[in-house]
């Protein structure tokens, strides 16, 4: 599957709507859970765990299905951390970051039931330092991650945000 048809998937299943999204931010040994997705045009997206909202359904649980779907992790969503919006159009979300606390399961790279076969965007799931994630270029990386200096900073951060988003006026 190129990667401009993987786009042109992601822009009619996602775009050009404002969605609801749960996040999910596990830290461990110094670590934070990432996963990598190839978002088409070459271009790969580094953020944690998380996706929409269903409807009917609270946060809660929709950030424990997300996890398990992406990452086979079993988590219970601790804190609430901050309200981001993420605009990068087609793609526009009001992004829900939790605390997550991992409960069970076994690591593994999930799919994204909403894509086909092999559609699929998720391409790795990786324990990134803070180093690592440092390294990563801004353009593949979630704008909650540019600026952080110590995973410290994580639980300080409280309100809304809209990192860098240049749509917005």
């Amino acid at each position: 599957m190129t990667t401009d048809k993987i786009g042109k998937q992601i822009e009619s299943k996602f775009g050009n709507r404002l969605r609801t999204r749960v996040n999910g931010i596990l830290i461990k040994d110094e670590k934070i859970l990432m996963v990598r997705h190839q978002m088409g045009d070459q271009q790969e997206f580094w953020s944690v765990p998380g996706g929409g909202m269903r409807f009917g359904s609270d946060a809660s649980t929709n950030l424990q299905r997300e996890f398990l779907e992406e990452t086979g992790l079993e988590v219970q969503a601790e804190k609430f951390l901050f309200v981001h919006e993420f605009l990068q159009p087609p793609l526009h979300a009001i992004e829900l970051f939790f605390e997550v606390k991992h409960l069970g399961g076994e690591m593994q790279l999930g799919k994204d039931p909403e894509l086909e076969g092999l559609q699929q965007i998720l391409t790795a799931i990786e324990w990134l330092s803070l180093s690592e994630i440092q390294k990563i270029p801004k353009k593949s990386l979630h704008q909650v991650f540019w600026g952080i200096k110590s995973l410290e900073d994580i639980g300080l951060w409280k309100g809304y945000f809209n990192f860098e988003n240049k749509y917005l006026k």
